[in-house]
Order: structure tokens, then C-alpha cells, then sequence
């Protein structure tokens, strides 16, 4: 009778398994196809196994250009935000500032407003200030976009932490920034890594801003790529899968390996404050 009731609750759990890894499934087929084959038949599996596509999406995309791109742009990125938000969410906790409230209302409305509302007026004020097509000034507005959800996610987890040690590194004579710095820090490790992983995903994958902020050629990020593949009017999905797979894997590797961390953290900061 018990396994008789867990069937829709299987069935549910195998419907949402099916319609997360199909979307990929198929796309390691189109990889792995010809194009006169992906034409004909854009689901089911290749009749025979073609590795070249891998080969030709990387030189004719140039992804070791474009992923070397991202890289930098992802490490400014994750870099910046985590130190503008660390310092941001360590005084709205532990400073009692003014306002504090009303700041974390705004952090929190300024992750729901689009940030394209502010393409035309910041594109002007980039031009003007020589940042437009640089990837430090690509890398600053991702500072800007990224900022608020990251001081959110790590404010979560500080109010969780304890302030035993806090207090005892002040009585011994510690600052603020040193409390941060050899106490704090070290106790947020997971939420900050929660925040690297988020936003570094998110700076990989960002593809608006990238394309209107970067012009040159040699500086664009690896989402660019799929731009390559694309004709008049066709676009060929062998080498687009191929580039794809490529793209997603230094993620995915990252990702299951710091699996756990992400886990620990993303559950912290969800559950406290």
C-alpha cells in the first residue's frame, strides 16, 4: 500500500528528472551530429558519432579567445562584488548604521528593477568616461548589477552567525576591519562562496550588456561565440551545440566541485535573517 502511494510522487519526481535533462540530452545529440542530420531529425540520437563539430566550434567561434574573456571578466567580477557586498552586508549587521533598514529595502527593489532601463544614459556616461569597450568598465557595471543580491545573500548569512568571537577579538583591541577580516570572513566562508559561484555564473552567462559595452573583437566574452554560427538566415545547431557544451563545462566542473559548499551556504542564507 505504501509503494501504491509514493507512485504519483515518482512519476512527478521522473517528469520533472525527464524535462531538466532533456533539454541537455538533446544537445549532446545535435553535437554530435552532421548538419544534413540535425536538419532531419532535431531530437533523437546520431547514427554515428561525429567529434569534429567540438573542433571546428572552437576555431571557427574562437572560444580559447573569447573563454580566456570570460575568465577575466568572471574573476573582476566575483572579486568586486564579493568585496563591495562583504563590506556592505558587515555594516548593515554589525555596524547599526542609519537607515539601515531603508538601505536593505533598496538593495532589495534595486534587484527588481531591470538594468536596461539604464542602457541609454549609461552608455553615454561610459563613453564619455573612456570605459566603453573595456573589460574593467564591462566589469564595473556587473559590480553595479550584481552588488545588491550579493550584499542580500551575504547579510542572510552574517545574521547568523555568532558574535561570541566578534566581541573577544574587540575586547583584545581588534578594529572593525580586522574583525571582518580574520573573524568574520573565515565563518562566512560557504555564504561567500554561495555568492562567488552565483555571480560568477551570472558574469559567464551575461550576453545584453556584453554586447553593447564591447565592441572589439579580441576583448568579447565566450557568449559571443555563438554569434559565429550564425548565417543570413540559417544558424548551424551542430557547431552551436558543440560551442554550448564547450561554454557549460568549466561551470558544470566548478560547480559539482564546490557542490557542497554552494549547498551549505545557499541554505544558510535562505533559513537565517
Amino acid at each position: 500500500m505504501r509503494n501504491y502511494r509514493s507512485t504519483p510522487v515518482y512519476a512527478v519526481l521522473t517528469a520533472l528528472l525527464v524535462f531538466a535533462i532533456g533539454p541537455l540530452v538533446v544537445l549532446v545529440f545535435n553535437a554530435l551530429k552532421t548538419r544534413r542530420e540535425a536538419a532531419t531529425d532535431a531530437i533523437g540520437p546520431p547514427s554515428s558519432v561525429r567529434l569534429q563539430n567540438f573542433v571546428d566550434a572552437f576555431d571557427q567561434g574562437n572560444l580559447g579567445q573569447t573563454m580566456l574573456n570570460s575568465a577575466l571578466i568572471t574573476a573582476g567580477t566575483v572579486i568586486g562584488v564579493c568585496v563591495i557586498a562583504g563590506l556592505a552586508a558587515y555594516a548593515l549587521t554589525r555596524l547599526e548604521i542609519r537607515g539601515g533598514g531603508a538601505v536593505t529595502a533598496y538593495l532589495l527593489v534595486a534587484t527588481a528593477i531591470p538594468a536596461q532601463l539604464f542602457l541609454v544614459p549609461l552608455f553615454f556616461l561610459w563613453t564619455n568616461l573612456g570605459l566603453y569597450d573595456s573589460r574593467f568598465g564591462l566589469v564595473v557595471i556587473y559590480w553595479a548589477l550584481y552588488s545588491p543580491l550579493a550584499t542580500l545573500l551575504l547579510r542572510s548569512y552574517f545574521v547568523g552567525l555568532p558574535r561570541d568571537f566578534e566581541d573577544a577579538a574587540r575586547i583584545d583591541g581588534a578594529g572593525e576591519l580586522r574583525v571582518l577580516r580574520d573573524v568574520v570572513l573565515p565563518l562566512a566562508r560557504p555564504g561567500l562562496t554561495t555568492v562567488a559561484l552565483v555571480v560568477g555564473l551570472f558574469a559567464w552567462n551575461e550576453f545584453f550588456f556584453a554586447i553593447t559595452f564591447l565592441q572589439d573583437d579580441t576583448k568579447m566574452p565566450v557568449v559571443t561565440s555563438y554569434l559565429a554560427f550564425t548565417q543570413s538566415f540559417t544558424r548551424d545547431w551542430t557547431l552551436t551545440s558543440a560551442a554550448a557544451l564547450i561554454i557549460v563545462l568549466p561551470v558544470l566542473v566548478l560547480f559539482i566541485g564546490l557542490q557542497r559548499k554552494f549547498i551549505d551556504g545557499l541554505t544558510a542564507s535562505g533559513l537565517k535573517g
